[in-house]
């Protein structure tokens, strides 16, 4: 998985390519506690995620109560696959979605 950080002042953005899963999940993991601390808003582009498993949920729903009580996080460019797996678990109703 690429996981690619852009800091617009207190914006933060990240697009994911690749595969988010029980392998890859601690990489966002620990690219999202460098930076959330000085973040007020979270992006988060999934244009070229291809897939999601239960531990890269896992990341985003700690992402998602950490941006709750800043400027919040929403999700961009979901595919089908992704959205599949967000609406059969539920995430689909917690997260913001574009």
């Amino acid at each position: 998985m690429t996981i690619d950080k852009k800091q617009n002042g207190n914006a933060l953005e990240i697009a994911l390519e690749g595969r988010l899963d029980t392998m890859t999940s601690p990489e966002l993991e620990a690219a999202l506690k460098d930076s959330l601390a000085a973040a007020d808003s979270l992006t988060l582009d999934f244009a070229k995620l291809d897939y999601i498993s239960s531990a890269g949920l896992r990341v985003l729903l700690a992402a998602h109560k950490t941006m709750s009580g800043k400027g919040g996080m929403k999700v961009k460019n979901v595919n089908e696959v992704v959205r599949e797996v967000f609406d059969v678990t539920g995430f689909a109703d917690i997260l913001t979605i574009e």
